[in-house]
């Protein structure tokens, strides 16, 4: 997208000055119009009085020269007529503008004239009038342009200097519109939002470095204690065989973590997944398999329907072996796990503990643990539930803990292949 990046202020002030040239240019036509349509219908009512008049003299018995020199007394008028033997009283102009009628009267033909020279000079001045004030109309607006839009722009500017100082490095400044109805408080709204958006993301982000990085101390530093310790015992010593065995484990321990990071990385940076056929009730069934194999007396059962999803056939087992060990792991050896795969996706049930309310939507953010201690003893980093669900959204599904009366439910949704 190329943002049009042109003056705002030059912009409206154009757009504002041109429209009220337009207008102006209608008005000043539609006024002088108005004018000369006026002017011709007054000019037309006093001829048509005229006529009016010389009948009515006409019929009283008045002599058509009587009649002429009666209706010419008045400035701009002047009456004609001419007899049917082609003797023609008054004068008819030679010059200047002139409306005229004519109407036969008892054989006598009158022609009848009204000067419109004043009316078209008035019709002029009127123009000429009209032009100034508009002109004088469009340069006032103009200066007052450079105040309104200045004022009116003011909150852009706030905006401009507000993300001037978040560049600088000063992340608390928010805009606070006072109305988020308007155009302008809808859009300072939304930029306070994103401003809170980037700034807990940053926070968001340097906790979870933070944590992280603590994480990977702990067996780093086994790593290192019981390295340096295996390197200063004696090659005959007896615990050198225990202390390999640590420092195995320990190492295990941080690849794990090292993995899961990574895992999370390219989820974040949008990682294609394989995308394959893959059978949901064939893929529950391989884990029941591969848990009975770990703890062949656990009580783990997989039931349902057989549905097939397009997705990545080992992601998706990532993901039901993740949820299988952490229900493993609440309930514990005597616990029981039921996967139920159904024509929408699956869900994990175990009759553990299960998880509080409060809880439910927080065990998914990153190197989280509702029981700290357990899960270091069992190696877990707290990433397990947050890769599972990253995995499932990248699928276009979506991973949720539902509420139960007993035990832990988690559902996994994913789009069914047609």
């Amino acid at each position: 997208m190329n943002l049009r990046t042109v003056s705002l202020r030059r912009r409206v002030a154009v757009s504002v000055l041109l429209v009220l040239f337009l207008v102006l240019v209608a008005l000043v036509i539609a006024v002088d119009r108005t004018f000369a349509g006026q002017s011709s219908r007054d000019v037309e009512g006093v001829l048509r009085d005229l006529e009016t008049r010389a009948i009515t003299s006409v019929v009283r018995g008045a002599q058509p020269r009587e009649v002429v020199r009666q209706l010419s007394k008045k400035n701009g008028i002047r009456v004609t007529v001419e007899l049917p033997n082609g003797t023609q009283f008054g004068d008819s102009p030679e010059d200047g503008q002139y409306q005229r009628k004519s109407r036969t009267i008892n054989g006598n033909r009158f022609t009848f004239y009204a000067d419109t020279e004043a009316i078209s000079q008035a019709q002029v001045r009127l123009r000429k009038l009209l032009v100034l004030l508009g002109l004088g109309a469009i340069a006032v607006t103009g200066l007052l342009m450079i105040v309104v839009v200045r004022r009116a722009l003011a909150p852009l500017d706030a905006m401009t200097s507000l993300a001037q100082a978040i560049a600088a490095g000063h992340r608390g400044g928010r805009l606070n519109p006072s109305r988020t109805d308007t155009e302008l408080g809808r859009t300072a709204a939304a930029f306070d939002g994103m401003l809170d958006s980037l700034e807990g993301s940053e926070q968001r982000t340097r906790r979870f470095v933070a944590d992280a990085a603590h994480e990977l101390r702990t067996p780093i530093t086994g790593v290192q204690a019981v390295a340096e310790a295996l390197v200063q015992a004696p090659v005959d010593s007896p615990d050198r065989d225990q202390m390999s065995f640590l420092l195995v484990r320990e190492a295990r321990r941080a690849g794990r973590l090292v993995d899961d990071l990574l895992a999370l990385a390219q989820l974040d940076a949008g990682y294609e997944m394989q995308r394959e056929p893959v059978d949901l009730l064939g893929l529950a069934e391989a884990e029941v398999a591969r848990t009975r194999y770990v703890a062949p007396d656990f009580d783990i059962a997989a039931e349902g329907v057989s549905v097939t999803v397009h997705g990545d056939g080992q992601r998706l087992a990532q993901v039901l072996a993740n949820l299988v060990d952490n229900a493993r792991q609440a309930t514990g050896p005597s616990g029981t796990v039921r996967i139920r795969v159904d024509m929408t996706g699956f869900t994990v049930s175990d009759n553990g503990p299960g998880v509080p309310e409060t809880e439910r939507e927080r065990i998914f953010d990153r190197l989280v643990r509702l029981d700290d201690a357990r899960d270091r003893r069992s190696g877990g980093s707290g990433l397990g539930l947050a890769i599972a669900r990253g995995v499932v959204r990248a699928h276009g599904g979506e991973l949720t803990c539902e509420p139960s009366e007993t035990g832990a439910v988690f559902r996994v949704t994913l789009p069914v292949a047609l």
